[in-house]
């Protein structure tokens, strides 16, 4: 036959939409022109694709060969239409059978020897051909990534002339999914390792238990970094659903993918150059910035007031609502961005502001101007604003009398609050809307007295008023408590540290 389809998918965000990839050959000058928006590296696959089909014995047609690539308004990008170019050629050519291609999917790179090379998203492209009843082929690096899903047929190829095999039935693909199981690797970060610092470590606690946002103050060298990058070993493992997200989300910007720990919270730690589009994403089409690759997970940002402040306050809208749409002049790409918020600072610009050394000269303007890079606005969305003071010489020498302890025996406590909180809401408590926060963060008479009495004092917004009630239901889970006490709403307003000394006229002198 003169025609073929082969059915293949793009890529939009973290979508993957079909693409059919139609190919025509007719009488006219010998050539091969693709249609349908493509830029510049598919307009090159008719290089790699004719290299590839004579390189492994095929016949290239001296005829005309037209290629549409429909929708025609998406644009096409990338190496990962060769496999169905080359496919479409043989097939409207009689050289592979067609009948095979009504029930398969196929996406692939091709090295001009006819060797399939991996394509970055393949796990969007493995949800839709199950969605869509068909079978995937896919170049066998990305096979353990296909995999992760059920009830998908995946049939990984390293070598096009696999492919053509199996459409012709002289040998068929055959995959056996791997068993994955949750990952038992202990993370090698152990707060164990931390010496002092317990009001820290219950701070970050906290922090774990409710997916609370945290901001650490204090002198370089307190161990403030030592701290945030050892989060991730007392966070529970990610669901079935949420490590799918995270993982179509790595597989689309094209980061390292390793299946045996999927189930791992992300941890993104850019440095304080990186500019608004990396850390929310952007570019001509649409790529997942920082805040996307760290949805389910952690994005620490050390450092925080030497970032620009324009690149920060575009945080604000994500940190509410847990998505971020790049809007550009041809089209709009949401991305999910349901992160936690981890941030370092120093107390002034010198950094020593408080410490016992007294090293600081720094006046009260240039702390003011200093801690002005962060605008109310963002420090209201932080719930948790926490000093990390210097610990003794003695402490860091032995360690604290009765052990450190580990980051198992913290995670077993987080554990069990996040399920408490599940079962009542099905949500962290962080995420708590205005009406769950009025069902289950009642306050009893004396309760209501200390928050007023400390909104009145402290001149909080209504945000920060629902913020410490989240963060004091987060103290009672952790306590077991099903009712929140007067003990665990005056730990959660002790946690407003930056609001105490922007109220206070020596705060800015620690």
């Amino acid at each position: 036959m003169s025609l073929a389809v082969v059915y293949t998918r793009g890529r939009q965000g973290i979508e993957a939409p079909l693409v059919t990839v139609e190919v025509h050959i007719s009488n006219g000058l010998p050539g091969l022109s693709i249609v349908g928006l493509p830029e510049t590296a598919v307009k090159e696959s008719k290089d790699r694709v004719r290299g590839a089909l004579l390189n492994c014995g095929f016949q290239f047609p001296m005829q005309r060969i037209t290629v549409n690539m429909a929708p025609a308004d998406i644009p096409k990008e990338g190496g990962r239409f060769d496999l169905a170019i080359a496919l479409g050629i043989l097939a409207a050519s009689g050289q592979v059978r067609d009948e095979p291609l009504r029930e398969l999917e196929c996406v692939g790179e091709l090295s001009l020897g006819g060797e399939l090379r991996p394509v970055s998203g393949v796990l969007p492209v493995a949800l839709q051909a199950r969605a869509a009843g068909r079978a995937l082929i896919v170049p066998k690096d990305n096979a353990g990534e296909a995999a992760l899903l059920d009830a998908v047929r995946v049939l990984p190829a390293a070598h096009l002339l696999e492919v053509c095999a199996h459409l012709n039935g002289t040998a068929r693909i055959q995959f056996q999914p791997p068993a994955l199981a949750p990952s038992t690797v202990e993370d090698p970060l152990d707060f164990a390792d931390v010496h002092g610092h317990f009001q820290a470590k219950r701070a970050l606690e906290v922090a774990a238990a409710g997916k609370h946002n945290l901001l650490m103050l204090g002198p370089p060298g307190t161990g403030k970094s030592m701290l945030a990058a050892r989060l991730p070993s007392i966070l529970p493992p990610l669901s079935d659903q949420e490590a799918l997200e995270s993982a179509a989300i790595a597989s689309v910007s094209g980061q390292p993918f390793d299946p045996r720990q999927w189930r791992r919270p992300p941890f993104r730690a850019p440095h304080h150059t990186a500019s608004a589009p990396a850390l929310v994403g952007g570019g001509g089409n649409p790529r997942p910035g920082e805040i996307s690759l760290a949805h389910n997970g952690i994005l620490f940002l050390d450092e925080l007031p030497e970032f620009d402040r324009k690149v920060l306050e575009v945080l604000r809208e994500p940190l509410e609502t847990g998505a971020i749409t790049i809007s550009r002049a041809a089209r709009q790409v949401d991305f999910p961005a349901r992160f936690q918020l981890i941030a370092a600072m120093n107390p002034c610009p010198c950094g020593y502001l408080g410490d016992a050394s007294g090293r600081c000269r720094c006046t009260a303007e240039q702390v003011a101007r200093y801690r002005g890079r962060l605008s109310g606005p963002l420090l209201d969305r932080i719930d948790i604003h926490l000093e990390v003071p210097r610990v003794s010489h003695e402490l860091l020498r032995h360690g604290s009398p009765g052990g450190e302890e580990t980051s198992a025996a913290i995670r077993a406590r987080v554990v069990a609050a996040r399920q408490r909180a599940m079962a009542r809401t099905g949500c962290p408590n962080a995420w708590l809307t205005p009406q769950q926060i009025k069902r289950v963060c009642a306050l009893d008479d004396a309760g209501h007295r200390l928050l007023e009495h400390a909104m009145d004092r402290l001149g909080l917004s209504h945000r920060a008023y629902h913020r410490i009630l989240k963060l004091a239901r987060t103290i009672a889970d952790l306590a077991g408590s099903e009712a929140i006490t007067p003990a665990h709403l005056s730990e959660a307003i002790g946690y407003r540290r930056l609001d105490r000394m922007a109220r206070s006229p020596v705060g800015m002198r620690g």
